[in-house]
């Protein structure tokens, strides 16, 4: 079934003939589909947490994903609710549930009929499931963590990456999925598939990622780039682990150890990480969307030493109510440590998230505020 298949089965057929499907239920959180909330609830093995398959935080791999019928099962096995999508609220009365339910269904059914570029205005969304334009926009991004116009490009982005998949061939992948300039597709190709629609279908052979992993004081430390620059950083406890990591992130490169290419990169990120060289100058070749590589650019900004808040950088790219999309920026940043999101913490204090873990960021501000002290 094609990618954009599976995300419809995660809306009407996670449950047949009393069958779970695990596989569509995978699709909708990939998807974060809206439409499945209520139906399912998914959680995470190394979090303990469960979520909405809406949710908009970071996913997950697969192989730590484990799904339940209801809340009350997700409880019994030990897991607790996300505090971000708040999963046991769903069905609880909120009566704009409904409504974005409804919003989602008519987007998905005008992107598989789209025939052009042309996005859906809010006020032809709004009159379709009955509401405003301005209140469609704010509960739709309240309960699914991303905006109409936000999905609608990830329903077309997925018909795209389904279509060229399939062998349908990128001019017919393309208008099929309801582009209709090709020009466009490619001028943010990489920001939207990481590279060019044609080397997407070919599944990005040739493209070689060479990696090293050393110890540092935060555990086992992997550098991985392309000819370009660094690509992937990772911080862990088992090689092995580290590895499976930079795969599922590039799963079709050819992935090689190569500590003599890596070496001196490296051995500039430990030194950096004992607090001995501050500012580092590193080629980095990084996907990212407008929104993220903003987001990446005011982190870099950040003095090292010292910190800010989600709610800060939010401010300053103009988007004060963003905190969260802020939050979910770091946590999809691929290159720890070069880009600092170790620096965001919450407006309380608190060290908010971390993808390698909050004792390691907290490790680090310490290490960086220590070191700074001394320069003072």
């Amino acid at each position: 079934m094609s990618e954009a298949g599976l995300a419809m089965a995660g809306r009407h057929a996670i449950v047949a003939h009393d069958r779970f499907d695990a596989d569509a239920a995978w699709a909708a959180v990939l998807a974060r589909d809206a439409g499945a909330d209520g139906r399912f609830v998914f959680a995470v093995a190394s979090t303990g947490i469960y979520c909405r398959p809406s949710c908009p935080s970071r996913h997950a791999k697969r192989e730590r994903v484990r799904f339940f019928q209801s809340p009350s099962e997700a409880r019994a096995a030990g897991f607790r609710a996300c505090k971000r999508c708040r999963p046991d609220q769903i069905g609880s009365g909120d009566p704009a549930l409904a409504a974005v339910r409804r919003a989602c269904r008519y987007l998905d059914q005008r992107a598989l009929n789209a025939v052009d570029d042309g996005v859906p205005e809010l006020a032809e969304i709004g009159r379709a499931v009955g509401l405003s334009p301005h209140h469609l926009h704010r509960q739709f991004k309240r309960l699914t963590g991303i905006t109409p116009r936000q999905y609608w490009d990830q329903r077309r982005l997925g018909r795209l990456k389904a279509g060229l998949a399939s062998g349908a061939g990128v001019s017919a992948a393309l208008y099929a999925a309801g582009y209709g300039s090709s020009s466009r597709v490619y001028e943010s190709a990489n920001a939207r598939l990481g590279m060019t629609p044609g080397r997407f279908a070919r599944g990005a052979a040739g493209e070689r990622i060479d990696h090293a992993i050393i110890a540092s004081p935060l555990g086992r430390l992997l550098v991985a780039a392309t000819t370009r620059g660094i690509c992937f950083v990772a911080l862990g406890d088992n090689d092995t682990r580290l590895r499976a990591e930079l795969t599922a992130e590039f799963p079709a490169a050819d992935i090689r150890a190569d500590d003599d290419r890596l070496g001196a990169w490296a051995a500039t990120l430990l030194r950096h990480l004992k607090g001995q060289e501050p500012h580092l100058e590193l080629p980095v070749d990084v996907r990212a969307t407008a929104f993220q590589r903003r987001v990446w650019d005011e982190l870099a900004r950040v003095p090292y030493g010292q910190t800010t808040t989600y709610a800060a950088l939010a401010r300053k790219l103009g988007r004060p109510s963003a905190q969260r999309a802020v939050g979910s920026a770091c946590g999809a940043n691929p290159v720890a440590l070069i880009v600092p999101c170790h620096r965001a913490l919450r407006s309380d204090g608190g060290l908010g998230g971390y993808r390698w873990g909050l004792a390691r960021k907290e490790k680090l501000i310490a290490t960086e505020r220590k070191a700074a002290g001394r320069r003072d």
